[in-house]
């Protein structure tokens, strides 16, 4: 064995060990970059009954109203959630969802149901969650079909 073929089977796990590091780095560093992503709407969505469902590739995000408490419940667990509703003169009211029992589930108090409790109702809604700097943003309407 010669001299050059002694130093590349040396320097060979070197070189592999620190590509794969940096490789790690930058990967790690780039999940943690800025991003909006546009969720969309997977069938009706009817809030009120619990059918609204939302979806950007495997991230999954169920909106749904129950007594008088919004909840948004996602596959992968939020930093925030915020939902938005929408009036017919597109003025949204703001309301910041607070962690229900672990960063799944988020939840908050608010007049949905006063806005689309009969059969038919329309109400416009907002939602932005956050995972990591990525932002997650749907604009949709929710309709009471019961």
């Amino acid at each position: 064995m010669n001299r050059h073929t002694k130093t590349a089977l040396f320097v060979a796990p070197i070189l592999i060990l620190g590509g794969y590091i940096l490789s790690d780095m930058y990967l790690e560093n780039k999940a943690h970059e800025n991003k909006v992503i546009e969720l969309q709407v997977e069938g009706s969505c009817d809030v009120i009954n619990q059918q609204c469902v939302l979806k950007s590739g495997e991230f999954e995000v169920n909106v749904t109203h129950h007594a008088g408490i919004t909840t948004v419940n996602s596959t992968y667990p939020l930093d925030t959630a915020t939902v938005f509703l929408v009036d017919e003169n597109n003025k949204p009211t703001v309301y910041q969802l607070g962690m229900k029992d672990n960063p799944y589930y988020w939840k908050r108090e608010t007049p949905l149901a006063d806005l689309v409790a009969n059969h038919g109702n329309k109400y416009k809604l907002r939602l932005i969650t956050e995972i990591k700097g990525g932002k997650y943003i749907a604009e949709f309407i929710t309709q009471t079909h019961r």
